[in-house]
């Protein structure tokens, strides 16, 4: 997967999940008062929230790793030849590559096909309101 901003705080989350997890297990190992043995659920309360948060945001990151780029064809004819230009777009589902043509370069700009892509690509993996 590219590297998307929901990809990057979703890695921050996880690394802080392991750090505050870690540090309630050793928390717990010394742990003999009941204010020490608090602290440490509420450090794994966080690291569990934190975790949790990072697996919402793993849909969010994979619609957001998006390719759209411009294909052009040459078609040749007694008249000469005619560039036709168009937009493309490419994600992975289930293993293989699937590449989507999303339509004329003459009709939409870029944005309107990025658009395009990522609902198209939110249909395609049953992703609903992102």
């Amino acid at each position: 997967m590219h590297r998307t901003p929901s990809g990057d705080r979703r890695q921050s989350l996880h690394r802080t999940a392991r750090e505050l997890a870690r540090d309630a297990r050793a928390l717990q190992k010394v742990a003999r008062a009941p204010a020490a043995r608090l602290e440490a659920e509420r450090l794994q309360g966080e690291a569990e929230a934190a975790l949790a948060e990072a697996q919402a945001l793993k849909l969010q990151a994979r619609l957001e790793d998006l390719t759209v780029w411009e294909m052009k064809k040459v078609k040749e004819s007694r008249k000469g030849s005619k560039t036709y230009t168009y937009w493309m777009s490419s994600w992975r589902e289930g293993g293989k590559t699937r590449n989507v043509h999303l339509g004329s370069a003459r009709k939409m700009d870029a944005e309107a096909a990025r658009r395009k892509a990522r609902a198209m690509k939110a249909e395609a993996l049953g992703i609903q309101g992102l």
